[in-house]
């Protein structure tokens, strides 16, 4: 293997925004925050918006999440528009 090509593979506390949950894995994600995880040691954090904790497959429920204004953006170019009959 060579030297100093791979990232390095440790553990990451990942939190789930949507749901306020989080869990410990192993990643090679760079993060600039870190947290205190349950057992007292400090690991990096990566924030994200949708996890099993909250997505509708696992969670059986349909949300809309909309991190980025995206659904309304749509709603403005594409929900209002008349249909040309033919």
């Amino acid at each position: 293997m060579k030297p100093d090509i791979h990232p390095d593979y440790r553990l990451v506390v990942f939190q789930d925004t949507s749901a306020g949950t989080s869990f410990l894995t192993r990643s090679t994600i760079e993060t600039t925050e870190t947290v205190e995880w349950e057992d007292g040691n400090e690991y990096p954090l990566a924030k994200v918006g949708i996890s099993s904790a909250s997505h509708p497959f696992f969670t059986g429920q349909m949300t809309i999440v909309d991190t980025a204004g995206r659904v309304e953006r749509f709603e403005r170019r594409y929900g209002h528009r008349k249909r040309s009959s033919k």
